[in-house]
C-alpha cells in the first residue's frame, strides 16, 4: 500500500469518521522489521488512505499544530481552576482541526467530566483525555540526555520494562539518585542496556558480603571492578580508604583457605603494585597548550613578503638606472 508513493509524501487518512495528515517515512523491508518491533500484524486492517493531501490541508494541518502550545497552556489554568490533581503535558490536534487529544498526568483517579464540557466549550473541538507515565511525558517532549544524545525514549524506544536499583547495583554504580534519574525522574532506562553482560562476568565472583580472615586481621569488601576482575578489601576499619586490589581467582583461594580455618597472609605493598592501574601519561603534541602558536608564522611570512617586495622595487630601480645610463652612452 505505501510502496506507491515516495518517501516525503504527505497523505490523509480516515480515522473515527475524522481525518488526519500522514507522512510516508519509510518504504520497503523496513516496514515488515518496524511492524514487527511494534507488534503489529502486517495482514491486519490499517486505516484507510484515499487520496495525497493537497495544499490547503497541509495549511490546515501546519494551523493545528500551531494551536497545540496555546490550548495545552489555557488548559491547564482550566485544570488548575477546577482544582484538578493532573497535569496535562502535551495536546495532539488532528488534521483537521475538529479533535484534539490531552495527555496528562495524575497519581489518582481524576473525575475531568467539567474539564472536557469546559474545554469543548472553550475551543470547540472533540476532546480526548488520554493519561500516559512520566516516561511517556518524557518521551513526548524530547530532551538531551546526560550522555550528550537525544533521550531514547523520543528516538527509538517502544516500550518501557521497569528499571530497578538492583541493575545499578550490579554493574558497581553510586546509587545516587540525582545520578542514576533522568528526565522524568525516574531511574534511567539505559540502567537496564548493559545489566545482563555485568550478570553472566559475574557468575563465578565471590560473595562480597563474606569478609576475608588475614593474619592483620579481617579484610572487608569495598568494591568490585567486575570486567578486570579485581576486587577492592581494606583490613580493619570497614571504613578504611586504603584498598587492595585483589585478582577474583586469589579471592576464591582465600575464602577456601579460611573455610579451613587457615589464616591468609596478605602482602599488601605486592598486591597494590601487581594491581595497579597504569597512569596515562599527558605529552605535549606540537606546542597544543599554545594559543599563540600561530602567530609567530604569520609574523614571519608577512616579513618574508615584505622584504621580497622591498628587494624587487630595488631592483627594478637598479634595472631602470642601469638602462638609462645605457642610453645616455649611446647617445654620446
Amino acid at each position: 500500500m505505501f510502496s506507491e508513493f515516495s518517501f516525503a509524501l504527505t497523505l490523509r487518512g480516515e480515522s473515527e469518521r475524522l481525518h488526519d495528515i500522514g507522512i510516508v517515512s519509510l518504504a520497503g523491508r523496513l516496514v515488515l522489521n518496524q511492524l514487527k518491533k511494534h507488534n503489529i500484524n502486517p495482514e491486519s486492517e490499517f486505516k484507510t488512505i484515499y487520496r495525497k493531501a493537497k495544499p490547503i490541508d497541509i495549511e490546515k494541518w501546519k494551523e493545528a499544530i500551531a494551536l497545540e502550545k496555546n490550548t495545552m497552556i489555557e488548559s491547564r489554568q482550566i485544570a488548575a481552576d477546577l482544582k484538578l490533581n493532573m497535569k496535562i503535558g502535551d495536546v495532539e490536534y488532528q488534521g483537521d482541526k475538529t479533535k484534539a487529544i490531552f495527555y496528562y498526568i495524575a497519581d489518582d483517579r481524576v473525575d475531568f467530566r467539567q474539564l472536557i464540557k469546559i474545554l469543548a466549550d472553550r475551543f470547540h473541538i472533540r476532546i480526548e483525555m488520554k493519561q500516559i507515565g512520566a516516561r511517556q511525558e518524557a518521551g513526548r517532549i524530547g530532551g538531551i540526555g546526560s550522555c550528550g544524545r537525544q533521550l531514547c525514549c523520543s528516538t527509538w524506544m517502544s516500550n518501557f520494562v521497569s528499571v530497578t536499583t538492583t541493575a545499578a547495583r550490579y554493574q558497581e554504580l553510586s546509587l545516587n539518585p540525582q545520578k542514576l534519574a533522568g528526565q522524568c525522574c525516574k531511574l534511567k532506562c539505559c540502567l537496564n542496556y548493559e545489566v545482563d553482560a555485568y550478570i553472566d562476568e559475574r557468575k563465578d565472583f565471590p560473595s562480597s558480603e563474606v569478609a576475608i580472615i588475614t593474619t592483620n586481621g579481617k579484610a572487608f569488601h569495598q568494591k568490585t571492578d567486575v570486567f578486570r576482575r579485581l576486587m577492592w578489601y581494606t583490613i580493619g576499619d570497614a571504613n578504611s580508604l586504603d584498598m587492595i586490589p585483589i585478582p577474583v581467582e586469589k579471592v576464591k583461594e582465600y575464602l577456601e583457605a579460611n573455610k579451613r580455618g587457615e589464616k591468609v597472609e596478605l602482602d599488601v605493598a605486592a598486591e597494590t603494585e601487581s594491581n595497579q592501574e597504569k597512569e596515562i601519561d599527558f605529552s605535549q603534541v606540537v606546542g597544543q597548550d599554545s594559543l599563540t602558536r600561530f602567530d609567530n608564522t604569520k609574523r614571519k611570512k608577512k616579513k618574508k613578503k615584505q622584504n621580497r617586495q622591498g628587494r624587487d622595487n630595488n631592483n627594478w630601480r637598479n634595472n631602470r638606472a642601469n638602462n638609462e645610463n645605457n642610453q645616455d652612452n649611446s647617445v654620446d
